[in-house]
């Protein structure tokens, strides 16, 4: 890697303060925190703070110094509502005190009409979450584009990645990495696009990103920046800084890619696919490298929610089965599979904390489950409501950001 590059990927990556939680899956992309976190919690009990929301969404809280800040949208298409009129649609960003939850400021970004009529299974128009560095903050709406601002709320520039529309509507969410602000396009253009921070100019473009919701991993291998992302029929890396593909590999899943990928020790594990499997590869390759790193691939899987990896192991929960997994890393040998609560399906992705895992399900409960080859469930928390609960946890400084579509909610030991 250029000196240049090196200096710019560092300067990213300790933006945010180690008790920051500053993008989708916190601060390296692998949805583990070196902090524990509560291990019970419900309506009264290590509630913090609880504050309503402008509208719906799905996309994660991101904690950067003392502010949390969401993505949300009404007026049309949301859960619990009259569908009312595309005229009406309202996209919001919504920045949070971290201490108190008080709202400090709210902004509405105006969407580019005609949107998607409706978005299957609740997702709605705000499900990308957004990444901070030091200064500004970076939001993504699927084809009403990519809105930068500063922390205290001032609009800085926008940039369209495309327009085009899916029943499922966007969900891949705002990377930093190689000096850049990485998008996955797949929906909207079939393009990975890497953007100027300071302006929102395009920096690189990378074409023929087929059927990818997922959200690009970062990482660095013998001194090589590599931002690692599945699409359809392959997983690939490109160097964050030019957008030059580094290597691929043949996945062996078919159709779509939504869980995203986790890098561990120089390996980048992937979920995805229908009926869903999984795979293994090497990083440090060049060119075609299924035959040379691809590792292991696996029937096992999961088509929403991203894995976790812990001491040699990999976590997920399938998305409509109720089943947690557990598998070997080295191998990809499942070690268990069991059903969990009365099978209650998962969207947002697990987050690792104090040697537990937090899988959020649809329902409203989160299920707490130990980080070790031997099945364990250690809590099932609820606030005592149902609901459309799609959005991957937060976690940063020993407390829990949740959302729903109707509020965040902070979670601390009190």
């Amino acid at each position: 890697m250029r000196p240049a590059a090196a200096l710019t990927l560092f300067l990213f990556a300790s933006a945010a303060v180690a008790q920051d939680w500053p993008a989708f899956r916190g601060p390296d992309g692998t949805g583990a925190s070196r902090d524990a976190a509560p291990l019970k919690w419900d309506a009264t009990r290590n509630v913090v703070w609880k504050t309503d929301l402008p509208g719906a969404g799905t996309s994660t809280p991101v904690v950067a110094g003392n502010r949390v800040f969401v993505t949300c949208y009404s007026g049309y298409n949301v859960p619990g509502r009259p569908a009312g009129r595309q005229e009406d649609l309202k996209l919001h960003v919504v920045a949070l005190d971290r201490a108190t939850g008080k709202v400090q400021w709210a902004r509405d970004v105006t969407p580019k009409l005609p949107e998607q009529d409706t978005i299957r299974d609740g997702h709605g128009y705000a499900s990308s979450t957004p990444a901070a560095d030091a200064t500004r903050l970076y939001t993504f709406f699927g084809k009403s584009g990519v809105v930068a601002f500063d922390h205290a709320g001032k609009e800085l520039w926008r940039a369209d990645v495309g327009s085009k529309l899916n029943g499922w509507g966007s969900g891949a969410s705002v990377v930093l990495a190689g000096g850049k602000v990485i998008v996955n396009a797949s929906v909207e253009s079939d393009t990975l696009f890497g953007l100027d921070p300071a302006t929102g100019a395009v920096a690189w473009r990378l074409p023929n990103v087929k059927e990818a919701w997922n959200t690009p991993a970062v990482a660095t291998h013998n001194g090589r920046a590599e931002l690692v992302m599945a699409s359809f029929g392959k997983l690939f890396a490109v160097d964050p800084a030019t957008g030059r593909e580094l290597w691929h590999s043949a996945t062996d899943i078919p159709w779509y890619m939504v869980p995203s990928p986790v890098v561990h020790d120089g390996v980048a594990y992937a979920l995805g696919g229908r009926p869903g499997g999984g795979l293994a590869v090497r990083l440090g390759g060049s060119g075609n490298v299924t035959a040379t790193h691809r590792l292991w691939t696996s029937k096992k899987g999961a088509n929403v929610p991203s894995p976790v990896y812990h001491e040699g192991h990999l976590y997920w929960m399938h998305d409509n089965l109720g089943l947690a997994f557990c598998a070997e890393a080295k191998t990809g040998r499942v070690v268990y599979e069991e059903r969990v609560g009365r099978g209650d399906g998962v969207y947002g992705s697990p987050v690792l904390a104090g040697g537990r895992i937090y899988y959020p399900g649809r329902s409203g409960t989160t299920y707490v489950v130990a980080a070790k080859p031997a099945f364990e469930l250690l809590a099932s928390n609820s606030f005592g409501e149902r609901g459309d609960y799609l959005s991957s946890p937060a976690v940063a400084a020993g407390r829990l950001y949740l959302r729903t579509n109707r509020y965040v909610c902070c979670v601390g030991e009190k």
